[in-house]
């Protein structure tokens, strides 16, 4: 079992940034892959940005250029830096562990989300 804790969301003004923090129960070194998916109101959730084991880097065009993934080793956390946030990435944001080695297999995690709105 894994427990992915989000941190970081709020209200922000269309131009400002915000940092996202996903906090891992476990290494986040032996997870395949850790992303950040948002899920806006009506709307299906997508794919933000992802980091695998070997540091390789996928985002959503959306979002390419405002917004950086990366590992926090002393934290043992997934951060997404978001910048020149838009009305339109206003959603509820969520850390997903990917490929965790368990006994037999694979799972895969969810962290319980948290709201950014973009907004002035």
């Amino acid at each position: 079992q894994v427990q992915l804790v989000e941190s970081g969301g709020g209200l922000v003004q269309p131009g400002g940034s915000l940092r996202l923090s996903c906090a891992a129960s476990r290494s986040i070194f032996s997870m395949n892959v850790m992303g950040w998916y948002r899920q806006a109101p009506g709307k299906e959730r997508e794919l933000v940005a992802a980091i695998t084991s070997g540091a390789g880097l996928n985002y959503a065009d959306s979002v390419k250029g405002r917004f950086t993934i990366s590992k926090d080793k002393a934290k043992n956390a997934v951060v997404l830096q978001m910048n020149s946030l838009k009305p339109e990435d206003t959603a509820v944001y969520y850390c997903k562990a990917e490929g965790v080695p368990i006994v037999g297999g694979f799972q895969d995690y969810w962290g319980q989300g948290t709201q950014v709105t973009v907004s002035s």
